[in-house]
């Protein structure tokens, strides 16, 4: 007995490490390049596991999007058509524009409505992302798969010898997990994190990358866990940027810790690596501090997984031979960044993260106390003011904190200059929070206000932002709503009938369009169109032939005027 009891053990080890060794070739993302870009959230299907093929969602594909590719000083224009059979959001983490293009979960797009938001891009080089932001399904729709990077190109970053193949030398890694109920649906209703890691979607994903000095865009797009990333033989990998582009100079490290809506840029040398020889990217999890999301010691309830306090694989790195053009020695400096810092700050602002506690009268995690309310304003800041943010965790459990429209520079943790890392040095737009800790940060809030549309912050944990734990803020400039009458809020449109291009008339000089939707005769939004060109025309080119209602919202007054029009 006890000889066939080793024997079937012997071969349960030897089919669990068969199962180890069986890698998929990761998904690259493919590409959009330009200044406009179609982009269609839709509900589709995907074999992830063995049975049955899972419910996903998708922009232009079956799971995740292209990845944008935009260049400073540009002014780009997005389609986003929402295909699914829910009202979603698309929010642009970490660009720096307009609050009514922000597609925060003010910016509901219904089923079947083209939104088509467009900003200058500002943000230096550095590797972004667009994702759902609708209040209370936030989860769901990452979950199902719904989100992209965006990779901002300018002439700093062009002029580095920096590997910048995208695919071959340069490589974006979504990195998250999921649970599977019976049927290989994703769970993520009370499920605080995944059993089994995707990286771009990919299960035990592996990749050839060359010989060579290559680059690795790495986002964390969990729900909660946080990731201690390194590779299997523990070697020196250089940190060159971070959330909002590129450091001063890079950053040696073996491990760099990374939570919930942040992203690293990282270069690793294989040129010392033999062609054929692997080596594994990996998340070193196990015997983090208490409160690290992830570590966790159960592996089945709301908190558990069988990822929990352990080390695993994200990533298959095969060595291959080398590349043309290949970047084989290390930059000594990048960019040349100036950043804010507190003395530079005229105003003072302190938030806490509340909420969370165990017991009978528990409540949400929240900040200050408020939970998330669509009508409230939590704070309002004037325009180009530099803002020194204190964000408290006295919490038992790790948060992330990310704002919208602003880069910020992290100042201090728990009151110490020191105390933050120089992997963390460069532009953020999100910080972790560990338990019973506090961080500072720096921005200036420039270029974009706005009365009506309100900016976010929240915790990037979607179930949390989901749950409340989400404010928001208006940036006021020298106005904000004027309730005075003008003379003539109306319009025209012409022609009318019309094709291709509607255009506007608008009878008050002093008058400009803020907002405008163009509905059927049954109320359904088809096309939104926030602080429109209208000199350069409508295309409803779209639209199937009938009557159709164009209603503007007044930018001053924000007062509504509508017209009819018909479509030949």
């Amino acid at each position: 007995m006890r000889k066939i009891s080793f024997t079937l053990i012997f071969v349960l080890c030897i089919s669990v490490l068969s199962k180890a060794q069986t890698y998929q070739n990761l998904w690259i993302p493919d590409t959009l390049n330009g200044t406009e870009f179609n982009l269609t959230i839709k509900d589709t299907i995907k074999q992830l596991r063995t049975g049955n093929q899972t419910i996903t969602g998708g922009i232009n594909g079956n799971f995740w999007g292209p990845t944008l590719f935009i260049n400073k000083g540009d002014t780009v224009h997005m389609n986003v058509r929402n295909k699914l059979n829910d009202s979603t959001t698309i929010h642009w983490h970490g660009m720096h524009l307009p609050a009514v293009m922000d597609g925060g979960p003010h910016q509901v797009i219904p089923p079947g409505t083209l939104w088509q938001p467009y900003w200058m891009v500002k943000n230096q080089a550095g590797t972004y992302w667009y994702h759902p932001h609708l209040h209370e399904m936030t989860t769901e729709h990452l979950t199902k798969g719904i989100g992209g990077f965006i990779i901002v190109r300018d002439a700093d970053e062009a002029a580095l010898a920096l590997p910048r193949t995208y695919g071959i030398d340069d490589i974006p890694l979504m990195v998250t997990s999921r649970r599977y109920d019976a049927n290989n649906q994703f769970l993520f209703n009370n499920v605080a994190y995944g059993d089994y890691v995707l990286t771009n979607g990919t299960p035990n994903a592996q990749v050839s990358l060359p010989k060579q000095y290559v680059r690795l865009r790495i986002l964390n797009a969990e729900t909660e866990r946080g990731y201690d990333l390194g590779f299997s033989d523990n070697r020196t990998f250089y940190i060159i940027g971070n959330d909002g582009g590129l450091l001063n100079a890079p950053v040696p490290v073996t491990r760099v810790k990374l939570l919930v809506g942040e992203r690293v840029e990282i270069l690793v040398n294989l040129g010392n690596d033999a062609i054929g020889s692997t080596l594994d990217l990996k998340a070193f999890n196990s015997g983090q501090a208490f409160g690290f999301p992830g570590g966790e010691p159960a592996t089945s309830g709301q908190f558990g997984s069988l990822l929990n306090n352990v080390d695993f694989p994200i990533l298959r790195i095969n060595v291959s031979a080398t590349s043309a053009n290949a970047i084989k020695s290390l930059p000594t400096s990048l960019v040349n960044n100036t950043y804010w810092t507190a003395a530079d700050a005229t105003v003072n602002r302190a938030i806490a993260v509340t909420g969370g506690q165990p017991g009978p009268n528990s409540a949400p995690f929240s900040f200050d106390n408020k939970s998330f309310d669509l009508s409230y304003i939590n704070k309002t800041v004037n325009l180009n003011s530099i803002e020194k943010w204190t964000i408290t965790n006295s919490n038992v459990f790790g948060h992330t904190f990310h704002i919208h429209d602003v880069e910020f520079k992290i100042v201090a943790r728990n009151g110490s200059a020191s105390a933050v890392g120089a992997y963390e040095s460069g532009w953020k737009d999100v910080l972790y929070l560990p338990r019973n800790e506090n961080a500072t940060f720096v921005a200036r809030f420039d270029d974009y206000s706005d009365a009506i549309h309100p900016f976010m912050y929240h915790c990037h944990f979607t179930n949390h932002e989901d749950g409340g734990m989400m404010g928001q803020f208006v940036v006021t400039g020298t106005t904000g709503i004027n309730n005075d009458t003008k003379s003539n809020l109306g319009f025209t449109v012409y022609p009318n009938p019309v094709k291709e291009k509607l255009f506007l008339k608008i009878n008050d000089a002093k008058s400009t369009a803020y907002y405008i939707t163009i509905f059927n005769l049954n109320g359904k939004a088809l096309i939104m169109l926030p602080q429109p060109e209208i000199v350069k025309g409508i295309d409803i080119s779209s639209l199937a032939k009938g009557a159709y209602i164009l209603q503007m919202m007044d930018k001053e007054t924000k007062s509504i005027s509508v017209q009819k029009f018909i479509k030949e």
